[in-house]
């Protein structure tokens, strides 16, 4: 049996990488721009010096290695949602994984985004302030349904 940490290991980073393939379909076929992890790279450096809410990311200076940062922070989050689906879900699921229970840890993670990340960057409390709320609402529900399913095709592939 595999241990708690490959198995989170595994699911979050199969739904992370799930999540990125989807920005590469979409930039692809509909012209959707891809993520700026430098900037969100920029945001996680800015966390541990205290200051979480910025108007515009964008304005606040860079910072040396962003998007590297930002890369391995998008990656490490999503371990940790593998990490939160496999102590919530339990040894059960594990075993024998269904859907369900990885849709809704990928639907609740839409939270950290909408009332965490968006806000914290300037983007405004579940993207409000972008040029297309409703738009970047869906998108996001997209993005971590497609997370949801790699997370499911994860814990599948070590079941």
């Amino acid at each position: 049996m595999l241990t708690f940490l490959t198995q989170s290991l595994v699911i979050g980073i199969a739904g992370t990488a799930a999540m990125d393939l989807w920005a590469v379909i979409l930039n692809r076929l509909a012209g959707q721009g891809l993520p700026n992890w430098g900037l969100v790279g920029r945001w996680f450096a800015f966390v541990p010096k205290g200051r979480i809410f910025h108007g515009d990311i964008t304005r606040t200076p860079p910072v040396q290695n962003e998007t590297l940062i930002g890369w391995a922070a998008h990656y490490a989050v999503g371990i940790v949602y593998g990490a939160a689906l496999v102590l919530w879900a339990g040894p059960e699921w594990t075993a024998n994984p269904t859907f369900l229970p990885a849709f809704i840890v990928g639907m609740v993670t839409i939270a950290a985004g909408w009332f965490l990340l968006a806000p914290g960057m300037g983007a405004g409390w579940a993207a409000a302030k972008t040029p297309n709320p409703t738009k970047s609402r869906l998108l996001n529900i997209a993005a971590h349904t497609a997370f949801a399913l790699g997370m499911w095709a994860g814990a599948l592939v070590i079941a």
